[in-house]
């Protein structure tokens, strides 16, 4: 009966042992010195996105990009470029409840499908090529604001533009951290 008593101080021992061996994904500092997964991230330069010019890709584009190097730097300044990004993005738009009385969506789905490569820049080598997409919903207020109904198209494609950029950042992260 005493080894059940040792259980729990065994138990504890052992978590605090090989807590030393963990580092945070995102962690500021590496336990060895190396780089660390933050200037990895921030070592990645994003090219812009091809668009039209005045189209509402243009606008997604840049939203999309500024939301990516936010994501990749958290802000700050950049690390020396090892890797280039570029994508291509394709918005969609989908009404899914209309009003029969006036023709007019009460709710939308907008989308953004998204292609992107990550080349090394030292090598000229494609390491990723990958795509991803995100859908999200957006009600539109009232039947006679045609302001706050571009609004509620302009939030939704912002959202959108949001969630791919932290699915590539996570790829990223995923390859840069593993080599996978």
């Amino acid at each position: 009966m005493s080894w059940l008593r040792s259980r729990p101080l065994f138990a504890l021992g052992l978590a605090l042992f090989l807590a030393g061996c963990f580092q945070p994904l995102y962690g500021q500092y590496s336990p060895t010195g190396g780089p660390t997964l933050r200037n990895a991230l921030a070592g990645v330069e994003v090219l812009q996105i091809e668009a039209p010019k005045g189209s509402p890709e243009a606008r997604i584009a840049v939203e999309l990009r500024n939301s990516l190097l936010f994501e990749l730097t958290g802000g700050g300044g950049g690390a020396p470029q090892t890797h280039r990004l570029a994508i291509r993005v394709r918005p969609t738009r989908q009404a899914i409840i209309v009003d029969i009385a006036t023709g007019r969506n009460e709710a939308i789905i907008t989308g953004i499908n998204a292609e992107y490569a990550l080349t090394e820049i030292a090598t000229g080598k494609t390491v990723i090529r990958d795509t991803t997409f995100s859908r999200v919903s957006a009600d539109v207020p009232g039947q006679q604001q045609r302001f706050a109904q571009m609004r509620a198209n302009r939030d939704a494609e912002d959202r959108a533009a949001r969630v791919i950029a932290e699915q590539i950042r996570t790829r990223l992260a995923s390859y840069l951290a593993a080599g996978t």
